[in-house]
């Protein structure tokens, strides 16, 4: 466990929307490296964590832990983060901290209650909301896959909206239309925040092992049918 108080390396990765994000947090510092990918993140990530690492002066064997943005959002970008920093923390014998990319989006935002939402396509959202609680965030709702039955309530009013979920999905915004006092446009979920969470999170002993960490998905197979996956609710 590291203290609150220590200066700790972090490098994260943030791929689950068409966004590559890869941050380096060196104590105060925070080195960043980012572009639109669409489809490419596979190729442009490397070369982005080697320049983040060489604007650093640091090695990879420098950080204290690895961290990526584990989801919900575009399986193949997740996919990859994943196996990209469980493969930098098995070579440097590291510990890697898992951190949800819509807690990412509510920690960039700067707002107090967050309530992030995804697109997930199929005319559904991937939906989360967090309060902020001191330096940290308390989890109001969990992620997970919504559609416009059954959506979760949130406990007063004044939420901040954020992602592309309220973008796309006009059902969203008018679910949500009296609980939501102002919502934020064109935002992605970022490496540095996935950086910042994840210092704390290894603050307070959250870290996993390389072989632990995981993606999250919530769609556990994309070619099901809406009709099928409500069937299995």
């Amino acid at each position: 466990m590291v203290g609150y108080n220590a200066i700790v390396n972090i490098l994260a990765v943030e791929t689950s929307t068409e966004l590559c994000s890869v941050a380096l947090l060196r104590g105060a510092e925070l080195f960043v490296e980012e572009a639109m990918a669409e489809n490419r993140h596979s190729e442009m990530l490397v070369p982005m964590l080697r320049r983040v690492l060489e604007r650093s002066h640091l090695d990879a064997r420098d950080m204290d832990a690895f961290a990526f943005g584990q989801g919900p959002g575009s399986f193949t970008g997740i996919r990859i983060a994943c196996g990209i920093v469980q493969g930098l923390a098995f070579a440097s014998d590291r510990p890697v901290v898992p951190v949800p990319s819509l807690l990412a989006l509510a920690e960039q935002s700067n707002e107090r209650r967050v309530l992030a939402a995804f697109d997930a396509r199929m005319n559904e959202a991937y939906l989360a909301a967090y309060a902020r609680n001191g330096a940290d965030w308390d989890e109001i709702v969990a992620p997970r896959l919504a559609d416009a039955t059954g959506l979760p309530s949130l406990p007063g009013r004044r939420w901040i909206a954020t992602g592309s979920g309220f973008e796309r999905l006009p059902w969203l915004r008018e679910a949500y239309r009296e609980t939501v006092e102002m919502r934020l446009a064109g935002d992605l979920p970022r490496a540095g925040a996935v950086a910042r969470l994840a210092a704390r999170a290894l603050a307070r002993g959250d870290a996993v092992a390389a072989e632990r960490a995981v993606p999250l998905y919530l769609r556990d197979k994309v070619a099901l049918t809406i009709e099928e996956r409500r069937a299995r609710r």
